[in-house]
């Protein structure tokens, strides 16, 4: 792990020095084991990592940076004319977050010259605004950072934009053109479900690949420790209307530091709170959410779409792919009507779809709903979990690709779901039976379903679970939105226990749309 760096780091000493090996040992640790860094030498660090006992950060905060609060923490800004490569004249620059509050745990961040040498980039309190906080600085030394930002001039060439954030354990996100932020991504998941307790893994040090003049890319090197497990990491960034990072890792399970239950590659991190099928009461806003839907692929061409809900307890749900040839959550759902909130701006926020680069043999996709009581709480977490998992030391080498989409996403080839709805119109059904044998009204659009007829013979192939009977079933053309509907009836056989429901629409023997896959919770 880093160790405390010495006093002798000063606010005047230059940006991007560069060190010989012997010092950037003592100053960074035993990460830094040579002046030059690649693909595989990191690898070799985290796999020696593996074999030896988790060492917990020791760095110490400043007592004035560990009681900060909230409004002062936000009262730190970085100088946007200390930002790294911005007297270069490159189309990428790097700014750094500052540490305290939830923020405690260092990370240290390097330069990666293009001969492969090793630049530190030391925390400088010259490189922050302090605002109103007066804080003696004089004492502290290179404390290191919590995270860092990439710009580039996402939306126009007069500004560089704010392109990916990396802050906080394995935690980052990105944006294309035209987005704000939502979902996040992280590095690692460990025993989210299925063990004693989550564990997060913590990028512990990044190596900032330095660009080259013009370029359309940026790379990131990470070097990834918990207790159970390390890895090496590395992003290739590509900005645009859907930006894109190409995502190598090499994951090792540390030797007798115990078994992993649940080991989640690629995970994503979002928000629901209400939606279509389930509104808030006493919410002016139709729909409150940063994903509105999991969209996956089988390895066999079978596209599942699984709306989300906010469930009273943590709900698991798993769905076994061998070779899935991606897998997402999604915001589908890009008009303003259908959020209504002028700041949040939810139509903005994007989705992100996984795409694997190479042969992930058997697992499963594994979605984690949690209760939440309002948005300011990530409750959804969806990942890949490898059916085989490696032996301690031993390497868990994945790629793929993760695409930060808008407006553009990526959809089933045939039709695709575009909104679920919970409830009844006009019924003689009783309060108590509606809850007994709720109805979902479900609208399907896409290619494949705009080239029939409004008179073809569309149905929809309804199953449940064992808890559950369809009681009705019906699939007609809506004029309106030139899509399909469906509308599905379903009775619970044991109130306590959830239904699995599943439906897509089929002319004569051919499937038109994805499946629709919905989980019943208990009453």
């Amino acid at each position: 792990m880093p160790i405390a760096i010495r006093p002798f780091f000063t606010a005047r000493r230059p940006r991007g020095w560069a060190v010989s090996g012997a010092l950037l040992l003592l100053l960074c640790g035993a990460s830094a084991h040579a002046q030059r860094l690649d693909w595989d030498s990191l690898s070799q660090l985290a796999q020696n990592r593996a074999r030896q006992p988790f060492v917990a950060n020791s760095d110490k905060l400043p007592a004035e940076l560990a009681s900060i609060t909230y409004d002062q923490l936000r009262d730190i800004r970085f100088k946007t004319a200390q930002s790294v490569w911005r007297n270069d004249k490159l189309p990428f620059e790097a700014q750094f977050f500052h540490l305290g509050l939830y923020q405690t745990e260092p990370v240290r961040i390097h330069e990666l010259l293009p001969d492969g040498r090793v630049n530190h980039l030391p925390y400088r309190t010259a490189d922050f605004d302090y605002g109103n906080n007066r804080f003696d600085t004089s004492a502290w030394a290179d404390l290191g950072h919590a995270g860092f930002r990439l710009h580039y001039p996402l939306n126009g060439a007069a500004y560089k934009d704010e392109l990916v954030v990396f802050q906080g354990a394995s935690y980052f996100r990105a944006l294309g053109a035209g987005q704000g932020y939502g979902l996040s991504a992280r590095g690692l998941a460990i025993d989210t479900v299925g063990g004693n307790g989550e564990e997060f893994p913590r990028f512990t040090e990044f190596w900032l690949q330095r660009p080259a003049a013009g370029a359309t890319e940026v790379t990131v090197f990470a070097l990834l420790e918990s207790p159970r497990a390390t890895g090496a990491y590395r992003f290739v960034i590509r900005p645009g209307q859907q930006t894109t990072t190409t995502v190598n890792a090499r994951i090792y399970l540390r030797a007798g530091a115990g078994p992993v239950n649940t080991l989640g590659i690629a995970p994503l991190t979002s928000m629901f709170l209400s939606g279509e099928n389930q509104p808030m009461p006493g919410d002016f806003r139709p729909e409150v959410h940063d994903s509105d839907g999991l969209m996956m692929v089988s390895g066999e061409g079978e596209w599942l779409w699984r709306p989300l809900q906010r469930p009273k307890a943590v709900t698991v749900s798993s769905f076994t792919l061998r070779n899935p040839r991606g897998f997402g959550l999604m915001q589908r759902d890009r008009a303003f009507t259908s959020y209504e909130d002028v700041e949040a701006r939810y139509e903005r926020r994007p989705s992100a779809w996984v795409k694997p680069l190479g042969d992930w043999g058997a697992g499963r996709v594994e979605l984690v709903q949690l209760p939440a009581p309002d948005e300011t709480h990530d409750n959804v977490v969806a990942y890949w979990v490898p059916a085989q998992l490696p032996a301690a030391g031993e390497p868990l080498e994945l790629s793929y690709e993760l695409a930060w989409q808008g407006d553009e996403q990526q959809r089933p080839p045939s039709s695709w779901v575009t909104q679920t709805r919970l409830g009844y119109g006009f019924t003689r059904l009783s309060v108590a039976e509606q809850a007994r044998q709720p109805q979902y009204v479900i609208d399907f659009t896409g290619p494949a379903l705009q080239a029939l007829p409004a008179d073809a013979p569309v149905k929809a192939v309804v199953t449940a679970s064992a808890n559950g009977r369809v009681l009705e079933t019906l699939a007609y053309p809506n004029p309106a939105t030139r899509s399909w509907r469906v509308t599905l009836r379903v009775e619970r056989v044991d109130a306590a226990q959830p239904v699995e429901l599943r439906a897509f629409l089929q002319h004569h023997n051919d499937t038109v749309s994805e499946t629709w896959t919905h989980l019943l919770l208990p009453e």
